[in-house]
């Protein structure tokens, strides 16, 4: 059988899976932090348990730390099973985002702003494309996220980037490229996750500080499942290109389904504090990609 003809049946296997199982992303297989990621920086500052299925991130007076994928992703669905700082952790971020390394480059952030002690974690979401960012939406979680493990997850695709807390989307970001807003769609990224001290803006704007008595801070992780195309040379890059080939490529990807909307709409409603496509100040024109979002 010619290649062509794999690609081919091969595709119509994956539509007939997805048919199958609706427009849920798959689940994360829990493999360990070894198997994906290395650490960034302070390295002495993570802890492994149980043979790398869980790890702590630890923040002390000293230094936070952080870690990031061994390999480099051009689309896919991106999942990390987290349990964030408990107790009064104003001022103390974790971060959970994917990025290129370029001048111009794009990102996909997850950032948790702590709080103290009795207020809500804030979870801000932000999209950078060409280098531009200052896309932020900020939502309280319908959850304590100390209390146990929850899944924070992207789905990136030619079409859209869709973040999902617990298999709910919070947030959409369409390719609107025929309307001049950019869409990453060339650079690979890595994932990254840090844990550190930000207290000059994190919580309240800066004013509430950090309570090192309470140090040291520990935001737990485990299922370390990478399910992206992986992008490390021009030739890895242009099968990630070529449309059709992997689950998240499917039509049925290419935009939420009608209940995810109706849950989309409840997050709106229910949990979101700030969305920059609402703010006048920063913006008295209301950015081009904010409609097709169904950010307005």
């Amino acid at each position: 059988m010619g290649l062509s003809r794999l690609i081919f049946v091969g595709a119509i296997l994956i539509n007939l899976w997805v048919l199958a199982i609706g427009t849920q992303p798959r689940r994360p297989i829990n493999v360990p932090f070894q198997k994906n990621y290395v650490p960034t920086w302070a390295a002495d500052h993570i802890r492994y348990i149980n043979g790398g299925n869980t790890v702590d991130l630890v923040l002390d007076k000293t230094t936070g730390t952080g870690f990031q994928s061994k390999d480099e992703y051009l689309f896919g669905h991106f999942s990390m099973r987290m349990k964030l700082v408990g107790g009064d952790s104003a001022g103390v971020v974790t971060a959970f985002y994917l990025s290129s390394q370029n001048n111009e480059h794009d990102e996909i952030d997850y950032e948790f702003l702590g709080n103290r002690t009795g207020q809500p974690y804030i979870l801000q979401t932000n999209v950078f494309t060409g280098g531009k960012g200052d896309r932020e939406q900020r939502h309280y979680l319908w959850f304590d996220p100390t209390k146990g493990y929850h899944d924070y997850a992207v789905l990136w695709n030619m079409k859209q980037i869709a973040f999902y807390v617990d298999n709910v989307c919070i947030r959409v970001f369409k390719n609107q490229g025929d309307i001049g807003v950019r869409f990453p769609f060339n650079q690979p990224m890595r994932l990254y996750s840090s844990l550190w001290n930000a207290d000059d803006w994190a919580t309240r704007g800066g004013r509430e500080k950090t309570n090192w008595a309470g140090a040291p801070f520990i935001a737990s992780y485990t299922s370390f499942h990478i399910d992206g195309c992986k992008a490390s040379t021009p030739q890895e890059i242009k099968v990630c290109k070529t449309t059709g080939l992997k689950w998240w490529d499917q039509p049925a990807f290419a935009d939420l389904d009608a209940n995810e909307y109706k849950r989309l709409k409840w997050v709106r409603s229910k949990w979101t504090i700030y969305n920059y496509c609402t703010d006048k100040t920063r913006y008295p024109q209301v950015p081009p990609e904010c409609r097709r979002n169904k950010d307005i």
